[in-house]
């Protein structure tokens, strides 16, 4: 097997590991049916009340924090306008399975946006429901949500562009690169020479399928975070199921490749005796604290530069409320900071893929490095 098979089978196996994943993430057991028929009419009675309020004064006012929540979120369907007053979205096939009622598969056009029920459930701010409110029966979710498409979407790129990449060295030989060669070949060269190689030394080669996977899985995912029509607007590297499962591939590969110097360190670290009990925690801690840090890093930074955008972009609407001149100006200056944060993500979208990539290599490197 050569490099580039090895690359592409990487690719594979991690991206369809992050598919089980985020599937068993949100086929979680959804317990609803402990929710009490007096806490349902409590909530019925504050919708009827919220509805009579923006009926007398004739229209809703703009809520910055839904909208933001609900860009950020993940879904059931793939909004991609409002028209009419109406949203205009491509549903996503929902699966659910009942142990009771059995296995259900339908789109979530069924649910009609939270205003219909459909085979005894309901969509509720994002969540798919028991629609009886006195139904105590427990299901498992495990629909195809918005990213989970988007990362099957990844996978489609990934593979068209490296499999040309790949064709296209194999027709040209050493030639100079062009098309998408002389874009992904500085990359590589770039994570090798100066990020994974000076980072884990002697046998790095055998680490670059994973790091690289790992790289433009993420780089990639982040700038289709950025897109704002489809297929772009998922928030995958944004999901923090998607990045605990990028932590623990590296806590798997970290231990998988430690050597007897590295373990022997964790347990049996070269301190005063008196010192060795705290020193043993903490080296054991350091281990799960890593990815740990791996994880919230790459969630949080992408999560807030969305948040950031949206918000900026949030006041245009709520100015816009307001009288003509300070709604205009407003929109204005939301316009050129969304717009300058927007690029300002795209640097951001590459230093997050560079920054998890880097510690990565630092961790197995720390890992296989001999004793001296």
């Amino acid at each position: 097997m050569n490099k580039a098979q090895k690359f592409f089978g990487s690719i594979q196996i991690l991206l369809f590991s992050f598919l089980i994943t985020v599937n068993a993430y949100a086929s979680e057991p959804q317990i609803h049916g402990e929710e009490t028929h007096e806490t349902a009419q409590n909530e019925h009675h504050e919708s009827d009340h919220h509805e009579a309020a923006h009926e007398e004064h004739g229209e809703e006012n703009f809520n910055a924090g839904d909208m933001i929540m609900h860009h950020i979120a993940d879904g059931h369907d793939w909004h991609l306008w409002d028209w009419k007053g109406h949203a205009v979205s491509i549903p996503l096939p929902v699966i659910l399975y009942n142990k009771e009622r059995g296995l259900d598969v339908f789109l979530s056009s069924k649910f009609n946006h939270g205003h219909s029920t459909y085979a005894g459930y309901k969509y509720n701010h994002g969540e798919i429901v028991n629609a009886d409110p006195n139904d105590t029966s427990t299901f498992y979710d495990i629909s195809m949500t918005k990213n989970v498409v988007s990362i099957w979407i990844s996978v489609i790129i990934l593979l068209l562009v490296f499999l040309s990449v790949a064709k296209a060295y194999k027709k040209r030989g050493s030639d100079a690169p062009k098309g998408f060669q002389s874009i992904v070949e500085p990359l590589i060269v770039f994570l090798r020479d100066e990020v994974v190689k000076p980072s884990i030394g002697k046998g790095y080669e055998r680490f670059m399928p994973f790091l690289l996977t790992v790289f433009f899985f993420i780089f990639l995912n982040n700038l289709l975070g950025l897109i704002p029509i489809f297929p772009g607007g998922a928030n995958v590297t944004g999901n923090i199921a998607v990045t605990m499962v990028l932590a623990v591939l590296v806590l798997i590969v970290t231990l998988a490749v430690g050597n007897k110097h590295y373990y022997k360190h964790i347990v049996l670290p070269d301190v005063p005796l008196w010192l060795l009990p705290v020193m043993v925690i903490i080296e054991v801690l350091q281990v799960f604290l890593k990815p740990f840090v791996l994880m919230l890093r790459l969630f949080a930074n992408i999560t807030a530069g969305h948040i950031i955008i949206l918000g900026f972009m949030s006041l245009i609407f709520i100015f816009g409320q307001m009288s003509f001149g300070g709604g205009l100006g407003a929109g204005l200056f939301s316009s050129a900071f969304s717009l300058f944060m927007s690029l300002l993500e795209i640097l951001v979208a590459f230093l997050q893929a560079y920054v998890f990539t880097l510690l990565s290599a630092l961790y197995f490197g720390a890992a296989t490095e001999e004793h001296h």
